[in-house]
């Protein structure tokens, strides 16, 4: 048996990324505990266990980056995988490597261990961040294409949340079970994503690219007929997979260096730095150190867990309204918005800092070096509100369409490459960053903010005249609007011009279809879309 439904099949896929959410809190509400300061102690011997400062900053700084050195490295190898041996096949492979590195994790004796086991759990995000985008656009329509693979970080906020406050609640534990138990726990999503893809069908497009016709076709019928192979919609989506599959073969190969020729290399800018400026935001300052910036606020104990935990609950809620109507408002006023959001918010906490607070000695707030500055008062509670509208302007933007949108620029020929490349991108600041913040919060302090201030501007320039519109389009529709210039969606060289374009209006402009025979054509796609089947495959 054979799931059908798409909600039901994103659903499961996603738990990829709830790993990766996993992975976040797991580090972030950990760190500023006495138990994983005393046992990872690199200070001097402490008279109390109040007295242990943990890692040091930039040892801390390489624990948290090592999950992404791993995550880099399998997302660039990623593609050759799932090129190779399918995309649902990928996805099962890296929940395997997961449980492996958490059990590393979980046993660790020393720095070296605990570095090993990320490392390894890295390989694991990286398959999956990749490779489920690509799994989910592949097998969406193009309707809902954007709300399905966005589901992604979706999933990442609730696994943020989630392991947030099960690591909470375990840092009551005395002794090296309160951080043991979160890094144990964590294994428990990656058994049952294995166990559910066994459920899942093998992407259509991938089936096609391997010229098992019988089986994209059953495919398709499974998910967008509702069993019906004579469905107008899988008819035509058969034929538009068929028709590429066909150019493909007789007009270009398949390597990976294809991306970086002329007719290519656009997209392949475009899609691996839509994975750099969603590092490059900053949020990785609000997810994985959010406790030094909250200290630097003032909070202390209880009080800086659960003000930190708030902006879990709010990247879970507003991440929503991005799945409800990204597909309505299109990819590029989304990232816009939120570009000019996130540099606002920046700002605004760079300047507070800087205005009304002061430095905190080489010592830091409550002995942590990296909480260097110091501010009290309306001001650090506007700190602590900045914070949380930085949040709230990157759950609904940059968050969901960083994954939603590389997916949908390639051919399928370079798909699953194309977007281990993006994805890798994505990680390799990821790294840099995750290593680089705790010492800039130590020597440049204040002016971190600023920093990333400056490339949320940069990246608010870079997508208005750079990032084209795919919202509404088939993937077979975009590869059109790239490369056919005879065609009415041609890119050319003004991205800004492009717009949300409808199933129907595509048909209607061709005059391929009259207007009872569209209505059809899109009732029996958003039909099939919620169907809660489950058939024979």
């Amino acid at each position: 048996m054979a799931i059908g439904n798409v909600y039901v099949i994103s659903a499961i896929a996603i738990v990829g990324g709830g790993l990766f959410g996993f992975d976040i809190s797991s580090m972030s509400a950990i760190i500023g505990t006495t138990q994983y300061k005393c046992y990872f102690n690199q200070g001097p011997a402490p008279a109390t266990s109040a007295d242990c400062t943990g890692p040091r900053s930039s040892v801390q700084g390489g624990i948290t980056a090592s999950m992404a050195g791993g995550s880099w490295l399998a997302a660039l190898f990623s593609g050759f995988l799932s090129d190779r041996y399918g995309r649902k096949t990928a996805i099962m492979v890296g929940s395997c490597i997961w449980v492996v590195g958490s059990i590393i994790v979980c046993a660790s004796q020393d720095i070296g261990m605990l570095i090993v086991g990320r490392f390894i759990n890295g390989l694991c995000v990286g398959i999956c961040s990749a490779q489920v985008p690509v799994y989910i656009s592949e097998l969406a329509p193009p309707s809902k294409r954007g709300r399905l693979v966005g589901a992604q970080q979706w999933a990442i906020t609730w696994g943020i949340m989630i392991m947030f406050y099960i690591s909470y609640g375990c840092s009551k534990i005395k002794g090296t079970a309160a951080f043991r138990i979160p890094w144990g726990v964590q294994m428990i999503p990656a058994i049952l994503l294995f166990i559910g893809m066994c459920f899942l069908p093998e992407s259509p497009r991938w089936l096609a690219r391997k010229d098992r016709w019988e089986d994209c076709h059953a495919v398709l019928t499974l998910v967008h007929g509702k069993g019906d192979p004579n469905s107008p919609f899988v008819v035509q989506e058969f034929q538009d997979i068929k028709g590429m599959c066909e150019f493909e073969r007789n007009n270009a190969n398949a390597s990976f260096f294809e991306l970086f020729k002329p007719n290519m290399i656009n997209r392949t800018h475009i899609g691996v730095f839509t994975q750099i400026w969603s590092q490059l935001t900053g949020m990785n300052v609000m997810m994985y150190y959010i406790t030094y910036v909250f200290a630097m606020a003032g909070l202390s104990g209880n009080n800086l867990l659960v003000s930190s935990s708030i902006q879990y609950v709010i990247n879970v809620i507003l991440t929503v309204p991005a799945l409800l109507y990204v597909d309505r408002w299109g990819r590029r006023p989304t990232l816009l918005l939120g570009a000019l959001g996130m540099m606002t918010w920046m700002f605004a906490n760079g300047g507070l800092l800087k205005s009304y607070g002061h430095y905190a000695g080489p010592q830091g707030v409550g002995d942590t070096p990296e909480a260097s500055w110091s501010v009290s008062g309306p001001p650090s509670k506007a700190v602590i509100a900045c914070s949380y509208l930085f949040v709230a302007s990157y759950a609904p933007t940059w968050g969901p369409v960083s994954w939603i949108y590389p997916p949908e620029l390639y051919p399928l020929r370079v798909r699953g490459k194309a977007v281990a490349l993006a994805t890798s991108a994505n990680w390799a600041f990821n790294f840099a960053l995750g290593y680089f913040v705790p010492p800039a919060f130590v020597n440049i302090k204040w002016e971190t903010y600023v920093i990333f201030g400056v490339f949320n501007f940069a990246m608010l320039v870079h997508v208005f005249f750079a990032f084209p519109e795919t919202a509404g389009k088939t993937l077979e529709e975009v590869e059109d609007m790239f490369t056919d210039p005879s065609g009415p969606r041609y890119v050319g060289t003004l991205p800004w011009k492009t717009r949300i374009v409808t199933r129907k209006a595509r048909l209607l402009e061709q005059g391929e279809v009259d207007e009872e025979k569209t209505a059809q054509f899109e009732h029996d796609e958003g039909e099939r879309s919620g169907s809660d089947t489950q058939v024979q495959a």
